[in-house]
This record gives structure tokens, sequence and C-alpha cells, in this order.
């Protein structure tokens, strides 16, 4: 924080009393590196590209993450549903091969075949009874097995006695299932006899399904299963088409060796490949092995191998050893292309479904996004030469206009006359205006410190405490810059002694100078407070105290640099950062710094008069940690006890209700504490005439030249943790 006001530089205030964030050693080692970056302008510029490079890899490792998970969880969205239209229809299919293994007719048909009633007509009769059913769900051949998986009856007449079914590949599964008592259905297998296929044409191994179900005879008995035979191409494979995202993403099954058990969106691409054969009608349903060929075959590479000498892809190998699983860093599928995916394994079904997309498109987005920020960073860079270049010579310029102004020792209408101190920001000057003759305090951004923000936080101040015009609020006379771009503003001259300094030197005050000090306080704070401003670091050092005209002890309400409006309308440029200073922060300030009002004020000002009355802050603690979590927990110990002798009850009850850690046991404004300070009769003999006596004894030694109240401030500084961010 800059210092608001000239102040006299007291005494150093011991290490306990005020604390400070880390080690002295370190806050120099700060403030001179600082100092050299400030100096070092060419600094900036290489400092902006290292800043963009470490957030522009921050950003991107968090957007990747989010990507990621993102599409993760879109992955397994996408199979999970894409599984449960399948598994529902699966079931579809083993009821309605119930249904019919179920039906009177054809069980008792069955038995009869089965008790070696063998003729032609009989066949007939079952076929002829099985034909309304397999229309209906739309199947296009049939055979029924006994016990001994000899096939009894079936649509191909050819196949009526095949004692060896249980050999044709995958047959067996569905077979056993159903003779076992219970309805299954196949994965697609290649046709043993000759069936149409998606072009019409009758061929063997053409794509075919079984849906089968057992036939129970009178004792519920599994004594044959009947298989019911249709085309995948129907509605198995058109449920996993549904399941595309993007250009690239496919939802596909596979059985555990990698062949493929739909088809591909990429049939096309893979005869051009010479993955499938370049025949009319070639499609990848049992015909493409899903197996890693090491290389992306879309960009032109050769396989070093013949396919079924390849490896599983790794979805294919975790599908079967694993069961289920999903993987968005990346793998290669049957092309070699990198892609992510989520995958699983249907053990009832013995086959796998999987759910992928290219990498590429994928990850789209991030890819733009890093092109885009290298662009930037490149065109950062090449600017920043240039910027390098311009900044150093219109520094120099700058900066001699400055150091000549501020070498004549004239601001504008004020004529400079003495430094009197500074602090983070500025630095104060004891000045006259030139038309009134008067003191006056100028305030001037220093010309090493001057950037935008420091800019808008001065007129932010400035603006703020101008606007206040209680006699116990320092008074804001001018604002203005000179062409050379240095800023400042005039406030009345002060020529007093801050709180701090006050307790520092003098010891714990009187009750009642105690308590008019408090009054006063509580004024220029509620004119603060109704015009919805929250002061945020009222401390001892932001207090000083005064002889104005005949008038002794007269308080004045520093630094607004750190003010925040409570109008939420109005808070766009506030910040709502953790601000103040620890020794005197409220619980609230510490917990919830966005929600401090003027209760948090009070708050402080009842810390300041329990360190003007005791000259020991409310809490110490050996670190800020410790000393906020007591200012949150701990109840402070009364006044009296501090010390050792009676305090007036009133006055104590009222710094101890200021002090509770619930704002709505506080007093509830300014005015109203200031109402409850009138009521405090205290016996000290403290008075106006004392007040007098006290500035005639002392107004000579506070007015030393070499005691510069702003020094004063920044010894405070250094010693008091002040947060503001």
């Amino acid at each position: 924080m800059p210092p608001s006001h000239p102040r006299i530089k007291g005494q150093a205030s011991s290490h306990k009393a005020h604390m400070t964030w880390a080690a002295r050693s370190m806050s120099h080692t700060v403030r001179r590196t600082g100092l050299f970056l400030r100096r070092q302008i060419w600094l900036w510029p290489i400092i902006a590209v290292l800043l963009l490079s470490a957030v522009g890899l921050l950003v991107r490792s968090a957007i990747e993450r989010t990507m990621k998970d993102s599409l993760s969880s879109e992955l397994q969205t996408l199979l999970d549903i894409e599984v449960a239209m399948l598994e529902n229809w699966l079931d579809g299919q083993k009821r309605s091969a119930t249904s019919i293994a179920n039906d009177p007719v054809i069980r008792e048909l069955t038995n009869r075949l089965l008790s070696g009633e063998q003729d032609e007509k009989l066949l007939q009769t079952l076929s002829k009874e099985l034909a309304p059913w397999m229309a209906s769900y739309d199947y296009d051949g049939f055979f029924i097995v006994n016990k001994k998986k000899v096939v009894i009856a079936a649509s191909e007449e050819q196949a009526i006695g095949n004692d060896r079914i249980e050999e044709l590949p995958g047959h067996d599964q569905f077979i056993s299932r159903s003779l076992d008592g219970e309805p299954s259905v196949s994965r697609p297998l290649p046709s043993f006899f000759a069936v149409k296929d998606h072009t019409g044409r009758f061929r063997t191994e053409t794509p075919v399904m079984f849906a089968s179900a057992p036939i129970f005879d009178q004792n519920l008995h599994a004594d044959a299963a009947i298989a019911l035979r249709f085309r995948p191409d129907n509605d198995f494979t058109s449920i996993l088409q549904r399941g595309r995202i993007g250009a690239t993403g496919e939802t596909y099954a596979f059985d555990e060796l990698g062949l493929m058990l739909s088809n591909s969106r990429f049939d096309e691409d893979l005869i051009l490949l010479g993955l499938l054969p370049d025949v009319e009608g070639s499609r990848s349903i049992l015909h493409l092995l899903i197996r890693d060929p090491g290389h992306n075959l879309t960009s032109g590479a050769i396989p070093d191998r013949r396919r079924r000498e390849m490896p599983l892809t790794r979805m294919v190998e975790s599908a079967v050893n694993s069961g289920a699983g999903i993987d968005v860093e990346g793998y290669r599928d049957y092309r070699g292309v990198q892609v992510v995916g989520a995958w699983t394994w249907l053990n009832e079904y013995q086959f796998g479904v999987a759910t992928e997309i290219d990498a590429a498109e994928a990850y789209k987005p991030l890819t733009i996004l890093q092109r885009t920020f290298w662009g930037l960073f490149t065109l950062l860079a090449l600017s920043s030469v240039a910027i390098f270049v311009f900044t150093l010579q219109v520094a120099r310029l700058r900066r001699d206009a400055q150091e000549a102004a501020i070498e004549a020792q004239q601001l504008g209408q004020y004529r400079l006359e003495h430094k009197l101190g500074a602090g983070a920001m500025g630095v104060v000057y004891k000045a006259h205006h030139a038309m009134l003759r008067r003191p006056t305090a100028v305030k001037m951004l220093e010309p090493d410190k001057v950037n935008e923000q420091a800019i808008a936080d001065f007129e932010r101040e400035v603006q703020i405490t101008s606007q206040l015009c209680h006699p116990n609020t320092v008074a804001i006379f001018d604002y203005g810059h000179t062409p050379e771009g240095l800023f400042y503003y005039a406030m009345e001259y002060l020529d007093g002694i801050d709180l701090q300094q006050l307790v520092d030197r003098y010891g714990p005050q009187p009750e009642g100078r105690v308590v008019d000090l408090l009054k006063q306080m509580c004024g220029s704070l509620y004119e603060a407070h109704t015009m919805g401003l929250v002061h945020r670091d009222i401390k001892p050092a932001n207090i000083m105290l005064n002889r104005r005209g005949a008038d002794p002890d007269v308080v004045k309400v520093l630094d607004f640099g750190l003010v925040k409006m409570t109008d939420e309308s109005r808070q766009s440029d506030d910040k709502s950062a953790m601000a103040g200073t620890p020794l005197y922060m409220s619980p609230e300030a510490i917990q919830l710094p966005e929600s401090v009002d003027a209760r948090s004020d009070l708050y402080a000002v009842g810390a300041v008069g329990y360190f003007l009355l005791t000259g020991r802050p409310v809490f110490d603690a050996d670190s800020i940690v410790e000393l906020c979590q007591k200012h949150v927990d701990e109840t402070p110990r009364p006044p009296s006890v501090v010390l050792g002798r009676k305090v007036n009850e009133t006055l104590e009850d009222a710094l101890l209700a200021c002090l509770e850690k619930s704002r709505a046991k506080r007093p509830q404004t300014g005015r109203e504490l200031a109402l409850r300070l009138d009521r405090v009769e205290v016996d000290d003999g403290w008075n106006v005439e004392k007040a007098d006596l006290w500035w005639s004894q002392h107004e000579r030694g506070l007015a030393t030249p070499t005691k510069s109240p702003s020094a004063a401030e920044t010894t405070n500084r250094e010693h008091e943790a002040t947060i503001a961010q």
C-alpha cells in the first residue's frame, strides 16, 4: 500500500507487536528483485514470453485433462447405450424363440420326431406350422436337434440327420445352452448352407445368427432345441451402426480371435488398403481380423507380416482378458490409426463390443488450440523484440522528462519543498499551492512504479476519498498528472502523529482519550459506510492524531486504498480477496473476504481501541496463520485482565462487543458504537484542557523535521503484514 499521508517516524515497533509474512531479509530480497526488474525494462518482453509459455502449457494441460475426462465419459455413455440396446434386442430374440418352442403344436410335432416317427409328411407339417412364426419374426431358416445334437428337422433337407452340428464354428455354444434349458442367441456365424446374402445371391458362408430355445416334453425336460436363423444385417449390425460419433467414430462387435462380427464404416477404405477383397459386395463382417499392423496403413505404410501373424489390438486383448476398459490416451486400431475408445465383453454371448473414434478428430479442438497458441507465441516473440527496442527508447525519454520535472520541484500548481517519506507505491512531499500559499501534502506515484494498475488504484483511492467530507476524514484538494506522466494528488497537510506511534512512544492511553478518539473514528467510518464503502484496513498506523486550529486531539482517518464497495452493482472493479492487516482483521475478513461489511470495520475499531487502552494488540502469535486462527476462534482477554487493574466496564464491554466473532453481536453501525461510547463515564480527568496541555508539551517534538511522517509509515509497514490482493 502506498503512503496516504505524511506522518512522523516513530520508534521501531517490536516484532511481536507487528507480524510479518516472512523474515525481514526475505522482504528485502523481494524488494531488491522488484527494483531490479523495474530498472531492467528489457527483461519484461522476455518474462512475458516465458510466462505465456508457462501459462500456455498449464492451460493446455488443463484443457487436455478436461477433454479426456469429457471424452471418456462420452465414450462410456455411448458404449453403455449401445450395449443396452443390443442386449434388449438379444433378449427379444430369446423371447421370440421361446414363444415358438413353447407352441403346443410345435412341441407335439417335435416329440413325435423324437419318438422315432420320421416321415416326409410330418416334416412338412412342422415346416408349415413354423412358417407363420418365422415370417412374423423375420426368420429365414431353422433346425431342431435332439439331446445327442443330431438334427432331426431343418428347413434345408440335406441338414437332417447331421450328427456333427457341434463341430460347426460357434454352433455348440448356443445349442448346448438351449439343451440345458435356457434360450440363447449366437454371435454372427458363416452359414453352412447357401443362404441369400445382402446382394440377393445365395452363397455359403453368408453371415447369419441363430436364436435358440429348448423344447420341453410333458415332464418339462429339454429333450430338444430349436434354432431359428436370421441375418444380422437387419438389426444386429444396424444397432451397432447407430453408435457413430463424428466422421470417424464407429461401434462394432468382435470375437475372441479378433474377427469382426459387424460391418466397419470404413469398408470402402479397407478395400483400397487391401484388407478386404476387391469384389462386389465385399464387407468386413466375418472377413476382417482386428489386428494391430504396427503402422498407420492409411498413410501409405506397408505391413511387414501377414494379417493373422499380427497381434490383437490393445482393445481386443483387453476385452478378452479383462472384460471392459477405456483408453483415451490412444492406441492403434485395425487400420493402424491412433484411436480412443471404450469396450466391454458380453460373456453370455461370447463376443465383445467396442466404440472408437480417431484420436485426431477427438482432440481436434486441442490441436487447433495448440496451433493457435504457438502462432500467438511466435507473434508475441517477434513483437517482444520490437517492443523491447521501442520500450527502451520511450522509457529513457519519459524517465528523463519525469526526473527533470521532479528536479524542477514543480507539479502543476504545486511547488515541492521537501520529501516527507515514501511507501510501497508513492512518494509524499510537503508542498505549497502556487496561488493559495497554504501547506499541502502531495502524494505522487514514483516514476519507476507507474503502470496501468498502479494508476487505476491511485485514481480509485483519490476518487473514493474525495467523496468523503467528514471532518475526521483526510481531505483531498486536487488530483492530476503532468505532461511528463507524473500522477499526483494533493491533500491537507497533517503534522501530527499516528496512533501506532502514539502508543509506541507514550504507552497506553487514558480511558477518556481512548473514548474520544474512537468516537471520532466512528464518525468518519459512519459516513463511509452510509455511502456503501468499507475501509478494510483500519489500524493505528492509518489514524492520524493532530491539533487542528484550536482543537487538540483531532482524528484523521487515512488510507482508503483498500476500500470495498458493498453495493454489488458497483463492485466490478473492486478487490474481493483477502485484504487488511492481520493484527486488526475480523474473522469474516479472514474466512470470507468478499463478505466484509461495516461491522468488519467496527471489529478493527475495537481492536484499535484495545491497543490504545492496553498498549498491546488483541492477539499475539508466532505466525500469520496462528494469528488469523486466533481471530477466528479465540476469545480476547478483557483489557482489565491484560492491564491488571480495573477498567471502566462500559468501555470494556463496548470494545469486547466490537470484537465478537459473530457480526450480529457487534454494534451494527458506527453511530451505534459512538452512542454506546457516549455512555462511558470515566473519571481519569482527561478533557480538552489536558489534551491542550499534552499537545503543548509534545507538539515541538512531533514537528521535528527529521522525523518524517511518511517514513514512520514505511517503518510501520516493514513490521506489519498488510494484505492487498
